[in-house]
């Protein structure tokens, strides 16, 4: 929190030095969530003690005409569960070329997915956090550039985003590095009604610590080829969704499906998808939302493992079933309109896995999300 503090004493610095010189502007967002699971469960970095760190968060964003064509923006974000420590998560430069033309430049979001650009900010949603089955990737920000064009089809608004550069991520468990990253998302409205479609490749390559020991032993006995389709080095990966939304202001249903794939490499293809609905009775926003997340449930490169010795057969195979899903998860949640910027939310969540049962779960989580 000492971090947070000063950086945010910094940018409120920053704020009055470029004031004579351009307008900088300063908005925020928070989301204080808390949460506890039945019994001995653990879900979503949840246990049966109370925890208010793991969704938790505070960010500022800063934005300024550079001049009448050029804005530059960056976004902060301190999290509770790295203890608060702020990072810059965005920060890039806007070009405005035309009404309907405007070209970024910098570190953004992929848009992947409905809510990608205000998915930190949960005043934006009626849940406390979007569905985990499709929206907890392991990419999400870009290095690169993006191209957004807008424009209208008779009574269809439409928008189209071509983004393209490479991203890295770094977590406890891996490392993922994705180069010569291109994502093609296409979306248009009509009235109630909106449907978005995405493409997305790159040049993948995924580092599982926990599996390191298992690929340098099998660099020293498998076949040179079979080594090399199963480590995910390079490879191409592939990145596909489709979403449609019908929201009437009364009520509103809408769904994503995603499917995740990178075929050269030990990683199966994940399916995943959600449903959700909900009414808005005055002030209240009750919801129900059903999510699923399963993987292809077959044996890659079955030709050449079949040449192999039994034992190593099976290890190999239980390299490829180290990440297999089947989960599926029903979450019950209201929010309720405190203020024009102040939300507050409840969910219960019972979350099933068809392949671990030992990892059935229920969740309370309850949370406070506010945008200044």
């Amino acid at each position: 929190m000492k971090n947070l503090s000063k950086t945010i004493v910094l940018l409120t610095s920053l704020g009055f030095g470029c004031a004579a010189n351009a307008e900088l502007r300063i908005n925020g967002f928070a989301n204080l969530v808390g949460g506890i699971t039945s019994s001995d469960d653990t879900l979503y970095g949840y246990d049966d003690k109370i925890s208010f760190s793991e969704d938790s968060l505070f960010a500022i964003q800063l934005s300024g005409d550079i001049n009448d064509k050029m804005t530059a923006t960056g976004q902060i974000v301190a999290r509770g569960s790295e203890d608060y420590d702020p990072e810059f998560e965005w920060a890039y430069i806007t070009y405005q070329a035309t009404d309907n033309v405007s070209i970024s430049a910098g570190r953004l979001r992929i848009p992947l997915f409905r809510y990608s650009s205000s998915l930190d900010v949960g005043y934006s949603y009626h849940w406390i956090s979007p569905p985990q089955s499709v929206y907890d990737v392991t990419f999400n920000n870009l290095d690169g550039l993006r191209v957004d064009y807008s424009n209208y089809a008779g009574d269809w608004e439409y928008n189209i985003q071509l983004a393209a550069g490479t991203y890295e991520n770094t977590t406890d468990v891996y490392k993922i590095e994705g180069r010569d990253t291109v994502a093609l998302t296409a979306e248009a409205a009509y009235e109630f009604f909106k449907v978005r479609a995405v493409y997305g490749r790159a040049k993948t390559s995924i580092d599982v610590f926990g599996l390191e020991g298992a690929f340098a032993a099998f660099e020293q006995v498998l076949p040179t080829k079979l080594y090399n389709d199963l480590e995910a080095v390079d490879d191409t990966g592939v990145f596909l969704g489709l979403g449609l939304e019908y929201d009437t202001f009364d009520w509103f249903v809408s769904g994503e499906i995603t499917s995740v794939d990178t075929e050269k490499s030990y990683i199966k293809e994940d399916i995943a998808y959600f449903l959700t609905a909900g009414l808005r009775i005055g002030k209240f926003t009750p919801s129900i939302t059903y999510e699923v997340k399963e993987s292809d449930d077959g044996v890659k490169f079955t030709d050449q493992i079949s040449q192999l010795p039994a034992a190593l057969q099976a290890q190999v195979i239980g390299v490829q079933a180290a990440f297999d899903d089947d989960e599926q998860a029903v979450t019950l949640g209201l929010r309720y309109d405190y203020a024009t910027n102040v939300a507050l939310k409840a969910e219960v969540t019972r979350y099933t896995d068809d392949l671990y049962e030992n990892s059935d779960a229920n969740l309370l989580r309850f949370a406070v999300n506010y945008i200044f």
